[in-house]
């Protein structure tokens, strides 16, 4: 793989997840794992009829198999604030969020289905991944730094025909509980179509408070990680919709990242300003550097 500056890398590893968190027995991990597998076949079906659909029904589709399936791995959705990305209909809205697990999609999508800027290996995922393209995803080649300008230009012209966009603007993944910087390149997009961004952020919770038990990082692989959710007992995803942040607040991309940001982490923490790239992890263990997803 090759690097350049604009790839971040999450210093998030295998010690900042949190093994101790509380379990369901080996009977619901099963049940959950038949729930799973009926919610993702069930996928083969909505595929077509998600590409030949339109307007409103193509989104409850969308919505409500993303719920199924969040539900069939044990987690609980909760929505805090406006009950969709999108407060104007037909407007472009540039949507940006942390990034913590492989359930951030199904999240997001569970709440409104938008366009969302992927890694180009998610469209290789079984059956889920074909889901995620049919709801019009677009894939960023990290390695591809040449690319870049040609998927803004992209996420530019959907913004100008009204799409809602998401991006995961740190890049990479973090534990949740801490956060990157967010990279300014992609918030160019919202500026030269001249719409809002809507600040949207992520919280994994058990028994109301942060867990790291659902993120994906480390050496972790897509299925190591699934085996961990689905023995999570009581996960709850909330998804906090945070007001809009009009593109004439910041004179350029790098100004309008870190107004995001200021509003994200002010959610996310409350009065405590955690400065980026700082990771502080609970439970006593160390940080770890490793590659970024």
């Amino acid at each position: 793989m090759s690097a350049h500056p604009w790839m971040p890398v999450s210093p998030c590893g295998d010690g900042c997840v949190d093994h101790s968190s509380a379990r369901v027995g080996v009977v619901r991990v099963v049940l959950r794992v038949v729930a799973a597998l009926v919610v993702l076949l069930t996928g083969v079906l909505v595929v077509p009829a998600v590409l030949v659909s339109r307007g409103r029904v193509r989104s409850v589709l969308l919505r409500s198999w993303f719920r199924a399936l969040l539900r069939a791995f044990g987690a609980r959705l909760r929505v805090v604030g406006g009950p969709v990305f999108q407060a104007t209909p037909g407007r472009g809205v540039l949507v940006v969020s942390n990034h913590v697990s492989w359930l951030d999609e199904l999240a997001i999508d569970a709440v409104q289905p938008i366009r969302m800027v992927a890694k180009r290996d998610i469209r290789s995922w079984p059956v889920l991944g074909w889901l995620i393209t049919a709801a019009r995803t677009v894939y960023l080649d990290r390695e591809r730094l040449s690319l870049l300008p040609g998927t803004v230009a992209e996420l530019a012209g959907a913004l100008r025909s009204g799409a809602a966009v998401g991006i995961h603007a740190e890049g990479t993944t973090w534990c949740g509980m801490a956060s990157g910087r967010y990279r300014p390149a992609l918030f160019q997009a919202a500026l030269d179509a001249g719409v809002p961004v809507r600040p949207v952020v992520l919280r994994y919770v058990q028994d109301g408070r942060t867990t790291t038990g659902a993120a994906f990082i480390g050496s972790d692989t897509l299925v190591d990680s699934m085996r961990r959710v689905l023995r999570l007992r009581g996960l709850v995803v909330e998804v906090h919709v945070l007001d809009e942040v009009a593109p004439g607040r910041a004179a350029g991309r790098r100004e309008l990242a870190e107004l995001v940001q200021q509003e994200s982490e002010r959610a996310l923490y409350g009065d405590v300003q955690v400065p980026a790239q700082r990771v502080h992890v609970p439970w006593g263990v160390r940080r770890q550097a490793v590659r970024g997803r």
